[in-house]
């Protein structure tokens, strides 16, 4: 297992190394987390997953599946909808989270005990911090599933934020005797680049005589294009003026945005997160992502001035796309009859209609641009590989005053285009290089900068962390 003193110490990103070390020395490699909170979600066979566990997969070279992330909580207004092997549990996502623990927890376990009998290896990944005790009864994703698994656990944490030792021996402290005995080896995680490690070694001397468990090594921070898994990854950036510059509206339920990782590789292309009508100013693409819950984040826009922002760039020639829930955003209106999303008005930048059904579509599918305006002209003929993760169904409001001006550009109604508005269902169209390179300028070129490959980060990894020592534990 490994765990981490807090979110965002490094967990999903040392696990994707290990993953893809281990591979490569011949073991067959399955990652595992028990129970993921987060919007960013992926199609597999059998429904969807948390991204990090789909990419882990990728890394370790074998098919990402539902036993992989059992329990997935995709958080919203009202609550959070839980996600079981793949699937929505409406029945579960409607009682307090403290009850819903003891039921999911035979799925936990059962999807557990499957990889490890098909695998070598299960590289099980913790959530948040092992050690929270208001959470360690109903704890279906840390201590117990590492007790279940009889696995040792590396504890990561992130050493270039400050407070790194206080927060592993603190995290020992609170750990009750007998989970301490699987705690086996700390790595200090994006040491500061310019730093001297050695400066570190007098705190590191003083944990393992405080605790008796040696430190792994000290990982420098690394630049990597893995995509970020919760709104922890996203920072703002200042931006030069002379880039072709993406503004995402950053709003609180927004999910799928990982899918914006390669845009922001893209030479001559800088993405920035916008969260105030400021930062719209200069954007040369407005970009909606999908929404969790489509009411509460229009809310969340019309308090801060965003919708009108957006509505201006839409009536002002700019180009605004909105992917899936952005989609629903940019039409007349969203109805709900079943309590899934909500109901309210959009901005009206499209004139659709939009009702969420009780049933949820989650499918693979192959979108192919036709009919386009001119304004995404550069978009004609292309195709990509994508994947739907909704309850809403949207069509034409075929009354209304500017039906006629309305394309539906992606058939079977995947996508719709009004002049220099564009909205599509489907994610992954900014994954596709051809596509996100058509969309930031038909005759720019977009090449992507160079950034560390996989193996390139896994030798990173063999260089400052006792690889030797890691293989023991997994052998042991």
């Amino acid at each position: 297992m490994v765990a981490g003193t807090h979110s965002n110490a490094g967990k999903t990103f040392i696990t994707t190394l290990l993953a893809r070390y281990f591979a490569m020395r011949g073991l067959a490699v399955a990652p595992f987390k028990g129970q993921n909170m987060s919007n960013n979600a992926r199609i597999v066979s059998g429904g969807e997953i948390g991204v990090a566990q789909y990419l882990q997969a990728q890394a370790a070279g074998v098919q990402p599946d539902v036993r992989m992330n059992p329990v997935l909580i995709k958080p919203h207004t009202a609550g959070s909808q839980v996600i079981v092997m793949g699937k929505p549990w409406p029945d579960v996502s409607s009682l307090p989270w403290r009850i819903r623990k003891p039921i999911v927890w035979d799925q936990v376990r059962m999807a557990l005990r499957s990889l490890l009998g098909t695998h070598d290896l299960v590289l099980i990944e913790g959530a948040g911090s092992p050690a929270e005790v208001h959470l360690y009864r109903n704890d279906i994703v840390n201590m117990r599933v590492a007790a279940e698994a009889d696995a040792s656990v590396v504890l990561v944490t992130d050493a270039g934020r400050g407070g790194a030792i206080a927060h592993v021996l603190g995290t020992w402290q609170l750990l009750p005797p007998r989970d301490r005995g699987r705690l086996r080896g700390y790595i200090f995680n994006r040491f500061y680049p310019g730093g001297n490690p050695a400066l570190f070694d007098a705190g590191i001397r003083f944990l393992e005589e405080a605790t008796g468990v040696p430190s792994l090594g000290v990982l420098p921070e690394l630049a990597h294009g893995l995509p970020d898994e919760d709104r922890y990854g996203l920072q703002a950036t200042d931006l030069p003026a002379s880039r072709f510059v993406v503004a995402v509206v950053a709003y609180p339920f927004m999910s799928n945005f990982d899918e914006f990782a390669p845009l922001k590789q893209m030479e001559g292309v800088a993405v920035k997160w916008a969260q105030d009508p400021n930062d719209l100013r200069g954007a040369d693409l407005i970009i909606l992502p999908g929404s969790r819950d489509v009411g509460a984040d229009l809310s969340w826009m019309k308090r801060r001035g965003m919708d009108a922002a957006v509505v201006s760039a839409g009536n002002s020639n700019r180009r605004v796309l909105g992917i899936c829930g952005g989609l629903q955003i940019l039409g007349l209106h969203f109805h709900d009859e079943t309590g899934v999303e909500g109901s309210g008005n959009g901005l009206g930048l499209l004139p659709l209609t939009t009702q969420h059904k009780a049933d949820k579509i989650q499918r693979m599918t192959v979108c192919s641009f036709a009919d386009l305006p001119t304004t995404w002209q550069a978009l004609e003929g292309l195709s990509f590989k994508g994947y739907e993760i909704r309850h809403g169904r949207s069509a034409p409001s075929g009354a209304h005053k500017d039906a006629e001006d309305l394309a539906e550009v992606l058939p079977g109604g995947l996508g719709f285009a009004r002049n220099n508005v564009l909205g599509v269902y489907a994610h992954g169209m900014l994954e596709d290089e051809c596509v996100a390179r058509a969309l930031v300028g038909g005759e720019r070129e977009a090449r992507t900068t160079p950034l560390p490959t996989l193996d390139q980060l896994v030798d990173r990894l063999r260089e400052h962390v006792d690889m030797t020592a890691l293989e023991e534990l997994v052998m042991d």
